[in-house]
């Protein structure tokens, strides 16, 4: 693999881990004043179903997860593995493929888009 594709995943699982960072930080905080002040989940749900701003949250942090995972994951297959050439490229892809279809239909069908 060229030292530019290295570098771009490199890059990619960087900035992402940023934004899951903020992300993370932000979902169980508002999970935790949440239920401190009483609300159930069915509650909280029903706060945020209506509002663009979380659907959009949600979009990014779901996004940023399906670009972060498989970049690990295909280092963690070839380690463990010692599998080489395209195949932990071809099998974690295809995770990160399904985790963005399964985490989209998820925020879309809590919006009702």
């Amino acid at each position: 693999m060229s030292s530019r594709v290295d570098t771009r995943r490199w890059l990619i699982q960087r900035v992402s881990a940023m934004v899951l960072a903020v992300a993370v930080i932000v979902h169980l905080g508002v999970i935790i004043m949440a239920t401190q002040n009483g609300l159930s989940a069915a509650e909280i749900v029903g706060r945020v179903q209506g509002n663009v701003g979380w659907m959009v949250f949600y979009i990014i942090f779901v996004v940023a997860a399906a670009l972060h995972a498989p970049i690990g994951l295909r280092t963690v297959i070839r380690e463990a593995t010692g599998m080489q050439g395209r195949w932990p490229g071809f099998i974690s892809g295809t995770i990160g493929v399904l985790m963005l279809i399964m985490g989209l239909q998820a925020v879309l069908r809590l919006y009702g888009v």
